[in-house]
């Protein structure tokens, strides 16, 4: 009975060092079967979205909409024998040869940073501020499609919506940048419609260079000389009530630029113009601040003055605040389409460097720089049209990321 233990331990080494060396066997046979899906992306600043990599396949994990969309390459065995639809995965083969927009709310302006124009062949309106998706509908080489008739959606390889609570078909696929918390991790979104088409070298040029750009520009503005950083205050106005913005995007945007947003423990409140008391509040606040950015939604944005800014205020004397004084009241709405749809929804969203631009411009004036994004309300500055006449490339060639200079 005595010997009986080193026989067991002798047996269970065994079955141990067979299992272990099964084990090493498989991760170098794995290690020799890398993937081949030939130019991949790494996600570094996105926290919404991961991408990973098989020898035929890829899966992009969503965490807004919760689902796995498996994206098999057009040449291989599982693409012609597999196919899911279920509440949690999704399957797609790609490259996609085709696709459609659902365009509320969604920027398109990553298709056309990655070349993808000319395989977009159907929009839920013209709502969009793309001049080039704007020509190609014009051309009639995109078609208007119904947003709520599945069955002619169903025609199109994927279509992408950013509306993940609405009503989906198995061709649904779901990019939400803007539910990111930054600039960066918003546009890093490109290399999510990437895999969809193969295209992760160009994502991984375009990101890499707004990047870049983003980085420098935000450590010039750190190097500006000037005794105390200008107070910045995102302002809205809402059916009688003013609140101030507190969006994490936005409030990065002022950091970057070289600004201070508005302590959050005076933001949190609400300022009802028909009680005297919380204007007078919130106009004492304002008093304090250098630059004011007003977000209020207007039907007509062409139409908003200083003067709908003033009456929405309900002041009489304006000689208190300093933004005005030194004429800097902004509005994000300088670029937009039909006199409503606003490019900073779409192309401010792939391109946060020229956001950064225009806010290290604004906190810092040169009088050098012209602005993209934003116009000065206090100097009554106009809005600038987009239409389709402005595209003047083929639409089969990628948009370049505009990098402005920076030292």
């Amino acid at each position: 009975m005595a010997s009986s233990k080193p026989l067991k331990w002798s047996y269970s080494f065994s079955v141990f060092f067979f299992s272990f060396s099964f084990v090493v066997l498989q991760v170098r046979g794995a290690a020799k079967t890398a993937p081949v899906v030939g130019n991949i992306s790494k996600v570094d600043d996105a926290q919404l979205f991961h991408i990973y990599y098989g020898q035929s396949f890829k899966v992009i994990k969503n965490s807004i909409d919760g689902k796995s969309y498996l994206l098999m390459q057009n040449n291989s065995r599982m693409a012609s024998r597999t196919k899911y639809c279920t509440g949690r995965i999704k399957s797609f083969v790609i490259p996609l040869s085709n696709y459609s927009v659902d365009t509320t709310n969604f920027p398109v302006s990553f298709f056309e940073l990655l070349g993808l124009l000319d395989s977009l062949k159907g929009i839920t309106s013209d709502e969009v501020t793309s001049q080039c998706i704007l020509k190609s509908l014009t051309s009639g080489n995109i078609q208007l499609v119904n947003r709520t008739d599945i069955q002619q959606l169903s025609q199109f390889s994927a279509h992408f919506i950013s509306n993940v609570d609405a009503e989906q078909a198995c061709n649904f696929a779901a990019f939400v940048p803007m539910d990111e918390s930054t600039p960066l991790q918003r546009a890093e979104w490109i290399k999510y419609l990437a895999t969809f088409t193969n295209s992760e070298a160009r994502a991984n040029s375009v990101y890499d260079a707004v990047k870049a750009n983003y980085i420098c520009l935000s450590k010039s503005a750190a190097n500006l000389k000037s005794r105390f950083k200008p107070v910045v205050a995102w302002v809205e106005y809402n059916q009688g009530i003013w609140s101030f913005a507190k969006e994490d995007y936005k409030l990065q945007y002022v950091t970057d630029a070289g600004g201070e947003n508005v302590d959050g423990t005076i933001t949190n409140n609400l300022y009802n113009v028909s009680d005297p008391e919380d204007m007078e509040n919130f106009h004492a606040i304002l008093c304090t601040v250098d630059v004011v950015i007003d977000q209020t939604y207007a039907l007509k944005p062409a139409e908003y003055t200083l003067s709908t800014f003033l009456e929405n205020m309900d002041i009489g004397d304006s000689s208190c605040f300093g933004f005005i004084t030194n004429q800097s009241l902004w509005r994000y709405d300088k670029r937009m389409r039909d006199s409503a749809t606003l490019d900073w929804f779409d192309g401010a969203l792939a391109q946060p460097q020229l956001v950064l631009a225009d806010l290290i411009e604004v906190f810092f004036p040169t009088g050098n720089y012209t602005t993209t994004y934003f116009r000065n309300l206090a100097k009554e500055e106009g809005v600038t049209g987009i239409g389709p006449d402005m595209c003047d490339k083929s639409t089969s060639t990628p948009m370049e990321p505009t990098v402005v200079p920076c030292k």
